[in-house]
Parts: C-alpha cells; sequence; structure tokens
C-alpha cells in the first residue's frame, strides 16, 4: 500500500497541489476523452488536434477540482477524519487535510480556483465548437460541484451513482461534440458501458467507507441497504454495462470486432465474486477495488482503439 501524504514528502508547493487532485485516478476521465474522440473518428468526422488536446486539458481540470472540492466537504462534515478502515488511496479521501498537507481553507481555495479556470477555458471552447458544448459544460460542472457540495450534497442523499454515470457519460459526449460540432446518438450509446463500469468503481469504493459515511451522515446506497443487499447491485452494474454492448452490435451501433472490448468485463465479475465474500471486511476489498479500476480502464481504451481501427 502507498504512503499517505505528509508535509515533508510534499515540501514543494506545485507539487503537493498537483498532488492534492489526485493525479491517477484522473485516468478515468483521460479515457473517456478518448472514448468520445473514438465515437466521433468511428463516424468518419475528421478530428482536429489542437481542439482535443483543449477537450481533455479542460475535462481533466473539472475532474480535478471535483476531487479536491469532494476533499474538503469531506473534511467538513467528518468522514474522512473518522475513517479508520480507508484503503488509501482508493477510499477514505487523499487525507491532505487530515495530515495536515493542506488546511481546509487552502484546499477550498485551490478547487474553486480550478474550477474557475475549467469554466473560462469552457467559455472559450464553447465560442469554438459550438453553443450546445455550453449544455454539456454547464450540466458536467453543476453535477461534479453538487455531488459533495452543500446545499444539495447529491452522495449524501443516493444519488452520487447517477452523478457519476451521468458525469463520465457527459465527458464522452462532450468529447465527440467538440470534434463533431453536433449532437449525436453514437457517444451517448457507446459511452453508457464505460459510465457504467466508473460507476461500479464509485460503488465499491463505498464499503471501506461505509462506518465513517453512516457516521457523517452520507447515506448513500451502500449504507441505507443491509451490506449484502448492497453488494448485489455491483454485479447488476456489470451485467448492464456487458448487456449494453451486446446490444450495440447486434442492432449495428458499432462493428461486431469491437466485442472484444466486453473482456475486461470479466474481470468485473470476479471483483464481484470478492465483493460478495467480503463486502463486510474492507480490508479484503483492495484485489476488488484494482480489478474494478482494470476493468474499467482496459474496455474504454480497447473499445476507442477498435472503433478508431474501424473507421466509417
Amino acid at each position: 500500500m502507498p504512503q499517505e501524504p505528509s508535509l515533508a514528502r510534499y515540501a514543494n508547493p506545485v507539487g503537493r497541489y498537483f498532488a492534492a487532485t489526485r493525479p491517477p485516478f484522473l485516468a478515468a476521465t483521460l479515457v473517456a476523452c478518448l472514448l468520445g474522440l473514438a465515437t466521433a473518428a468511428h463516424t468518419g468526422v475528421d478530428c482536429r488536434l489542437p481542439t482535443m488536446l483543449i477537450t481533455l486539458l479542460l475535462a481533466l481540470l473539472v475532474h480535478a477540482a471535483v476531487n479536491v472540492l469532494n476533499d474538503y466537504y469531506d473534511a467538513l462534515n467528518g468522514t474522512d477524519a473518522a475513517n479508520t478502515q480507508r484503503l488509501f488511496p482508493f477510499t477514505g479521501g487523499s487525507r491532505f487535510i487530515q495530515n495536515g498537507v493542506l488546511t481546509v481553507s487552502q484546499t477550498a481555495r485551490f478547487g474553486y480556483a480550478l474550477l474557475a479556470i475549467a469554466m473560462l477555458g469552457g467559455w472559450w471552447l464553447a465560442m469554438q465548437a459550438g453553443p450546445g458544448l455550453w449544455l454539456i459544460g454547464a450540466f458536467g460542472l453543476l453535477v461534479g460541484w453538487a455531488y459533495s457540495a452543500t446545499p444539495f450534497k447529491l452522495n449524501s442523499r443516493g444519488l452520487g451513482e447517477w452523478c457519476v454515470l451521468m458525469g463520465f457519460l457527459g465527458v464522452v459526449v462532450g468529447a465527440d461534440y467538440v470534434q463533431r460540432r453536433a449532437f449525436s446518438a453514437q457517444p451517448f450509446l457507446i459511452g453508457l458501458p464505460y459510465a457504467l463500469l466508473v460507476t461500479n468503481l464509485l460503488y465499491i469504493n463505498q464499503f471501506p467507507d461505509r462506518e465513517a459515511d453512516i457516521a457523517a451522515g452520507k447515506h448513500h446506497w451502500v449504507t441505507r441497504l443491509p451490506i449484502a443487499i448492497a453488494a448485489r447491485v455491483y454485479p447488476v452494474l456489470a451485467l448492464l454495462a456487458l448487456l449494453w454492448l451486446v446490444g450495440l452490435t447486434v442492432f449495428g451501433w458499432i462493428p461486431k470486432i469491437a466485442l472484444l472490448a466486453a473482456l475486461p468485463l470479466m474481470l468485473s465479475f470476479q471483483a464481484s465474486s470478492i465483493l460478495q465474500r467480503h463486502a463486510s471486511a474492507p480490508a479484503l476489498l483492495l484485489p476488488a477495488i484494482r480489478l474494478t479500476i482494470f476493468a474499467m480502464l482496459s474496455h474504454g481504451i480497447l473499445l476507442s482503439i477498435l472503433l478508431m481501427w474501424n473507421r466509417s
């Protein structure tokens, strides 16, 4: 397990603030952007590298802001401080506030600064790509902020999974829109299995945090349901992703060879088996979390490659 952060380890302010964004977890957004680019390229759109890179940068800034603000609001409600069953770095927050690397106010200012920069960049990009990006961007920013922020606290109200599902589907749609400069059904349909797998990552990560979240009043579904029943939701989401992908090939939305992107989903079912056995033993869930991450990223990358390889 990696060491938790300390002020001595992050003496350099630049490295400190960069690490506070939880860079390894931004890979989920990187792959979502790649998938959006692939859905556009698959249908014959001539993709532009400069706007692709700017789209990726802005999406990463939003994700980074959401990560930092989630740390801030979880510090306010006390869940991260009370979390003794965390599996760092996957659950229990970044620990930057709890370990004295950043103060609560520094974290808040940094998170909102990232959000402001992303908004300004998104305004410029929407002027280039088209007005539809305003709608996508505004929705994504609202969902990302309201996930943790008061007064909404959507995750605490049982809507966190919905936020993640719609947020990451929105990244795929937005990346496609910037290249296509119009809305299309392609990214909505093709991006859904990936968004479901990202949702499953949030879902399984909530099991080690369950006791602390209950104490802090975070009433997401892992805390609302009996733990054995909560564990059964994970394979349902994975199965929905698999069936949706199969349906896309049956109805001709993607080429049959794209079914190869279903292979990583088998890792999700392996993770599900571990979760069913050890849902009440957080320390034993680390392999399942890692399998969930690998399944999610591998599916998104493989599907993107297959779509771009089979361009119309």
